[in-house]
């Protein structure tokens, strides 16, 4: 079998290492050769990656370890460039969170005006990982985890539309793991899906096993008693705020009962409920700055000193098995059916050609092919027209450099009540982005 070299782009992240574990879990479906980590914060990346070193070596010391900040040594001879850049760190996701909470709209690091702040400070890095790559691995894929999605999606389209990226979310790889397991499945494998919507902002249309067993009405029945809350510990994240997320799945029954829909729609459709409960001075940044950013680097610098990993609490997840099996469709043609970010063209037959939307998927050796959802609702459709006018505005303000798209981007959001709010969060956000942003005109 084929083995790949395997590039992780933001090797200083708390995901890293979750990452190379699954990649060593799996290497009898999807062998490797190298795994090599890259981070333009060099400090921050050896905590991490000193004791992936470690990791590797006990679990096969044949597989090559390497970690740089050099972009020719670390984008020469991969097969896959898995990215998930964190631009600014916690301390900017913290303001992308703050500054609208200060205006009395929700703050959240995907959706709304934080996710608009975040993917303006993304996509000129994800932009120049995909110029590296090309340049040193001109045969590789960029598998992009890196968030905002659909904003760094759109912009990816515009500026590189025939590099060879495949945009992914693990958002609705979570929330598919709960519902099997609410309804005593071993996982999401054992469900086919049909989904439509934009990353973040989407619903599941159709749940079925394998046998072609309607599922939704188990899964409706859970959600209804208790959203996407579940009574078991497994599960990547459990901060509160999440929690309260999981728990807004009841609700969003409610407003669409034909449908499952993604958690992060309680941004958009529950704003008001999301601000007056939110505890503004502690949010979900901060959660993470003091839960599982200060757990992982505890355990990596546990293992450096000790010399061995054995018994980490470093484990694989949700975002590491969807990445490692898009690799693996990708070399050796397997047909996957997976959710991914790709241009519409007819996928939703009456909504817009070059809109980013995600949709399930066939993946192969040649890339993918997304499967055809048909027509979809007007209550649906509706939203989804704002929300991607306010993503392409963003990316156009970027391009353009201008002022008043993107601060027409800002008021196109559903999150956001007027004009004049969002003027006051834009300038908010140009003091605190000055180091990332372009200058705005």
């Amino acid at each position: 079998m084929k083995k790949s070299s395997v590039l992780i782009a933001g090797g200083g992240s708390t995901y890293t290492a979750g990452i190379v574990v699954m990649l060593l879990e799996s290497v009898k479906e999807f062998p490797v050769r190298k795994i090599k980590l890259y981070d333009n914060d060099a400090e921050r990346q050896q905590k991490v990656a000193e004791a992936c070193a470690i990791i590797v070596k006990e679990y096969d010391p044949e597989i090559e370890f390497s970690y740089s900040t050099d972009p020719e040594e670390s984008f020469t001879d991969v097969d896959f460039v898995m990215a998930q850049l964190r631009v600014g760190k916690y301390a900017m996701r913290e303001q992308d969170e703050k500054i609208p909470f200060k205006h009395g709209v929700v703050g959240q690091e995907t959706c709304g005006p934080g996710g608009i702040a975040y993917g303006l400070r993304s996509i000129g890095p994800i932009i120049g990982l995909v110029d590296y790559m090309e340049k040193y691995s001109p045969d590789a894929w960029l598998l992009n985890y890196s968030n905002p999605a659909a904003i760094v999606a759109e912009g990816t389209r515009r500026l590189r539309p025939n590099s060879k990226i495949i945009n992914i979310c693990d958002m609705p790889i979570c929330l598919e793991d709960i519902m099997a397991r609410a309804i005593g499945l071993q996982n999401r494998k054992a469900m086919e899906v049909r989904y439509f919507g934009l990353n973040h902002f989407g619903w599941w249309t159709s749940i079925k096993d394998h046998d072609g067993n309607d599922l939704m009405e188990k899964i409706k029945a859970h959600v209804g008693k208790q959203g996407y809350t579940e009574n078991t510990p497994a599960g990547q994240h459990k901060e509160a705020s999440w929690l309260d997320a999981m728990r807004a799945g009841k609700e969003l029954l409610d407003i669409e009962p034909k449908f499952l829909s993604n958690t992060y729609l309680k941004y958009y459709l529950m704003a008001d409920e999301t601000v007056a409960h939110a505890n503004k001075e502690y949010t979900r940044a901060n959660e993470i700055i003091d839960g599982r950013e200060k757990e992982v680097f505890a355990e990596c610098a546990r293992i450096v000193e000790a010399r061995t990993a054995k018994g980490t609490t470093l484990h694989s997840n949700e975002h590491a098995s969807f990445i490692v099996d898009l690799a693996k469709a990708l070399t050796f043609n397997t047909k996957e059916r997976m959710l991914l970010i790709t241009e519409n063209n007819g996928a939703i037959s009456n909504f817009s050609d070059d809109a980013m939307v995600e949709v399930p998927c066939i993946v192969g050796k040649n890339g993918y092919e997304p499967l055809t959802m048909g027509k979809i609702p007007t209550f649906q459709k509706g939203l989804m027209e704002q929300q991607i006018a306010s993503e392409k505005l963003a990316i156009e303000g970027w391009i353009e450099g201008s002022y008043q798209k993107v601060w027409q981007s800002l008021t196109m959001s559903k999150t956001v009540p007027s004009a004049k709010v969002a003027k006051d969060i834009l300038d908010d956000f140009i003091e605190v982005n000055k180091e990332f942003w372009p200058e705005l005109k």
